[in-house]
């Protein structure tokens, strides 16, 4: 097999729903994945790097600590179900720029619907809601970069 042949696989695999292709020819055998593991496994990384920083400035700043849990409270106030980010990436609360939202703050959503997207690695990724209920808050802006288990709806 030869490496346009592996380009032309790649390609339909990026531009199609297919997680994963795999293919034998002869003594030949590749298989293509998708995966979003790699995103998944740096960000756990990034977070235990800015971890040492934090309480280092804990101490000096005894004030900010207090003022970081009633900001909090706030968030405890809204009930439900949270949709978190599975990826690093960036959230798209729309399908192109000039397109509605897939959801706003009182919508009524299905298990399954479209919430919005996160672009990583030049892949735009649909993250669709594992509950069904109304939308009771959106925590992330659009085109606003989002973390790995970064809570960015409220599903009630």
């Amino acid at each position: 097999m030869d490496i346009r042949s592996i380009r032309k696989l790649i390609e339909i695999v990026e531009q199609s729903d297919i997680a994963e292709i795999e293919i034998k020819e002869g003594e030949h055998n590749i298989r293509i994945t998708r995966s979003k593991e790699p995103v998944m496994v740096s960000a756990p990384a990034a977070t235990y790097q800015a971890a040492p920083m934090a309480p280092a400035a804990a101490p000096a700043s005894a004030p900010a600590a207090s003022e970081s849990t009633s900001e909090e409270a706030p968030a405890a106030e809204v009930s439900g179900h949270s949709v978190t980010s599975p990826m690093v990436g960036t959230f798209y609360s729309s399908p192109s720029p000039d397109a509605d939202a897939f959801v706003s703050v009182g919508d009524q959503v299905s298990a399954g619907d479209t919430l919005c997207i996160i672009e990583a690695m030049k892949i735009m990724n649909p993250i669709e809601a594992d509950v069904s209920g109304t939308v009771k808050k959106i925590l992330v802006q659009n085109a606003e970069p989002v973390e790995f288990g970064q809570a960015l709806f409220i599903i009630e």
